[in-house]
């Protein structure tokens, strides 16, 4: 098969996150599977025109702003004469809309929308415009075929108008060779390393983390909060640190460690005594899953997307996010009591095994081939 995906970043992209990682590990898998995969995307300082990832034929074009303004153009200029027998339209930030103007069978994939939350993010006027599109996508996208990653994600897209029965829930996972599947042996002395790992964005909310370990600060004179990720919410974090008095002259209870590599992140994640998800929103949340793999709980606010990736009293622990003093509850009680820890940890590794990108890339690559054969495609 020749197969388009469109997408506003790449791996490679500085601002990529879990959407990139779900697509390049799906992907991959397809190209090497034999079929042919080009991926259409934003470029950025530095980056190459055209290059192979993976199996994986990347073009980049364009602004990461004004993206969705350059899909339909390089498409009827290039696109539609290339022979792509489907093209798959990876809903993540603004739709490209391609139910309008793509003549070949087309699959969406989703992630999860950003809906109010994104007035947290981007303010009012590029929030509403977000929100604004965001809106379409049930007239829009009523008749495409659609591959989710969650029941969250699902649930949300039939509460905008998107029928159930045209979806399928194929979910985020983990590349298995990359993480131990082990506990690690515990420290001694006691001082547990409280993670946060992720882009630093507004509506992740590492600041909920922040004031809630704030509440435990002295309680634990030897617990640490370690920020792992980038982005334009560090300096508030940073400033907040300092006005809650965890980071002085005398003593830095938080550490920034910036940016992670991928070859470090299995020892990052090990190293935690547990990591903390306290983002709004979420389609999936991959970090979950990893840090399970490594044999560490995983504590998350209740949210579309998070909850699908933690077993509440198995692998981690929900509260309601947005409230600090349960968020410190939730800490507090993991902190103390070693038995429902080691009953996490335990029950981490057996949930983190559920989920392989190969059965991922199965699913998906067997929905194409579906698409592709259906009787309103194979009559184009």
């Amino acid at each position: 098969m020749n197969i388009l995906v469109l997408n506003w970043q790449d791996r490679l992209n500085p601002f990529a996150g879990g959407a990139e990682t779900h697509l390049h590990e799906i992907f991959s898998r397809v190209a090497n599977a034999g079929h042919h995969v080009t991926l259409y995307c934003s470029s950025f300082e530095g980056a190459k025109a055209e290059e192979m990832l993976d199996g994986i034929h990347v073009i980049r074009e364009g602004g990461r702003n004004t993206f969705n303004f350059q899909v339909p153009r390089r498409y009827k200029k290039d696109f539609r004469y290339r022979g792509f027998d489907i093209i798959v339209d990876d809903i993540n930030k603004i739709p490209f809309y391609t139910p309008l103007y793509v003549r070949e069978p087309i699959v969406a994939l989703a992630h999860h929308l950003f809906g109010s939350s994104i007035f947290t993010e981007a303010g009012m006027i590029a929030g509403t415009y977000v929100y604004t599109s965001e809106m379409l996508l049930p007239y829009i996208y009523r008749s495409t075929p659609f591959i989710v990653v969650s029941d969250s994600t699902k649930q949300e897209l039939v509460g905008k108008g998107l029928p159930a029965d045209n979806m399928i829930v194929v979910p985020n996972c983990i590349n298995r060779k990359q993480f131990p599947f082990a506990i690690p042996a515990p420290s001694a002395p006691f001082a547990p390393v409280i993670a946060y790992f992720g882009r630093l964005k507004r509506y992740k909310s590492a600041h909920h983390l922040l004031e809630a370990f704030a509440l435990l600060a002295d309680e634990f004179p030897t617990a640490k909060v370690r920020i792992m990720g980038k982005g334009d919410a560090e300096t508030d974090l940073r400033n907040l640190a300092q006005r809650l008095g965890l980071n002085t002259a005398e003593s830095q209870r938080v550490e920034f460690l910036g940016f992670i590599p991928e070859e470090r992140k299995a020892e990052m994640l090990a190293s935690a005594y547990c990591v903390v998800n306290p983002s709004m929103k979420e389609g999936w949340g991959i970090i979950n899953i990893e840090a399970n793999a490594c044999g560490t709980p995983v504590i998350a606010a209740n949210v579309p997307g998070l909850r699908d990736a933690v077993q509440h009293g198995d692998s981690g622990l929900l509260y309601e996010y947005g409230n600090i003093e349960a968020l410190a509850n939730t800490l507090r009680q993991i902190l103390r009591d070693n038995d429902l820890y080691r009953h996490l940890q335990k029950g981490a590794i057996m949930f983190a095994q559920r989920f392989d990108w190969d059965t991922s890339a199965r699913a998906v690559l067997e929905e194409i081939e579906k698409i592709i054969a259906s009787p309103r495609h194979s009559q184009n």
